[in-house]
């Protein structure tokens, strides 16, 4: 058993060696600030090492072991001190060549080319790499959206272009007839004032869409009730039923759920009137609009509008609610109704009040759903 005073004296001679060595690791570290992870790496297990060869060879001089014995101890304490620093220059060229590739996948991240990070060493780098996916997959996002955008805001300059010069013509075709004097019967000059009075109720109309368009678009100040959603049905049957009446079309609101919804009822009322007077104008004389509100129970209320329009291409269907969009099917204002942004001013106001809204074609017609959440108790 070693005496408790050789106990003491090997412990001392130890904790020398581990703070000269800790002390000399430390100044090489600041020293060696911001250059390669090998070098830190050999300092760090080069101090390690170097503690544990330290603290034998001065603790064998001290225990006064014979000069073979000291020997053996140098050789093997060496050795280990070289086997040592060779796992260092290993470990810190693995990292050093992870820490490149992540540096070019880093370059490339956005890229179309891009197609990953590369597999990391150790979990750590993982994580930094599994970043990169992240962000990389984050900048093609918005990428795409900002370019969708884009496409969009162009598709809907040259529609609103179109829809403005075709009035705009034959206003001035004739405001000049009636100007030079080529129109001088009395009928002819009235039946060009009520045209020109429906054109230029027209270009209003289109205007009040765009406004309305560009309010929907961004943040929307809601002044939010609870309101039954079955109310709300009521509300835009009667509003909308005389215009039905003159088109011929019977508007049948079938269940009313009186599940409660959190909703600003001027701006929904403004949904409701859309997608109504919509189906109104596409469905024909003779025809039926089945509207209802139900709730299954599952904190959501569907409202929906089913017309008897004949149904919409399929492709036309994931873009009806675009602004820019101007299909065939795409309800336009090509029968001289306002600016045909009716569906996408729904849409940004329905995603207002954290909800959804939807088409499909469901015979004899197409069914919208708007999707709102139940207010809570």
């Amino acid at each position: 058993m070693i005496p408790a005073a050789d106990v003491g004296t090997v412990v001392l001679l130890t904790a020398g060696c581990t703070g000269v060595a800790l002390a000399v690791g430390w100044s090489l570290l600041r020293l060696l600030r911001g250059r390669s992870v090998v070098s830190h790496l050999l300092v760090v297990s080069t101090a390690a090492l170097a503690t544990v060869v330290g603290a034998v060879l001065v603790t064998t001089r001290q225990m006064f072991l014979s000069s073979h014995d000291s020997r053996v101890v140098l050789v093997v304490s060496g050795l280990a001190a070289m086997s040592g620093a060779g796992v260092a220059l290993v470990l810190g060229g693995s990292l050093r060549r992870a820490g490149r590739a992540l540096a070019d996948a880093a370059m490339q991240v956005g890229d179309p080319a891009f197609d990953g990070s590369p597999e990391m060493p150790t979990s750590e780098l993982r994580t930094v790499a599994a970043a990169l996916d992240g962000a990389h997959a984050r900048l093609v996002r918005a990428r795409d959206a900002v370019e969708a955008t884009e496409a969009s805001r162009r598709q809907l300059v040259a529609g609103m272009s179109h829809d403005l010069r075709t009035p705009l013509a034959g206003m001035r075709a004739m405001i000049e007839s009636l100007e030079d004097g080529v129109v001088a019967d009395p009928e002819t000059v009235r039946r060009y004032h009520r045209q020109l009075r429906v054109e230029v109720d027209r270009l209003a109309q289109m205007v009040t869409d765009l406004f309305e368009l560009s309010r929907v678009e961004g943040p929307m100040r809601l002044h939010l009730e609870r309101v039954a959603a079955g109310d709300l049905v009521q509300e835009a049957l009667a509003s909308a039923d005389p215009v039905a009446r003159v088109k011929g079309v019977r508007l049948v609101g079938e269940t009313l759920s009186d599940a409660p919804v959190q909703v600003d009822p001027d701006e929904f009322g403004r949904v409701m009137r859309n997608l109504l007077l919509n189906a109104i104008r596409h469905t024909p004389s003779e025809g039926s609009i089945a509207v209802s509100a139900n709730s299954d129970g599952d904190g959501v209320v569907r409202i929906t509008v089913s017309d008897a329009c004949g149904g919409i291409p399929e492709e036309d269907l994931p873009r009806l609610f675009a602004s820019a969009f101007r299909g065939s099917a795409a309800r336009t204002a090509a029968d001289g109704q306002g600016g045909g942004f009716g569906l996408a001013i729904a849409r940004g106001i329905v995603e207002a009040h954290r909800g959804a809204i939807g088409v499909a074609n469901h015979h004899p017609g197409c069914r919208f759903e708007v999707r709102l959440p139940v207010a809570a108790d």
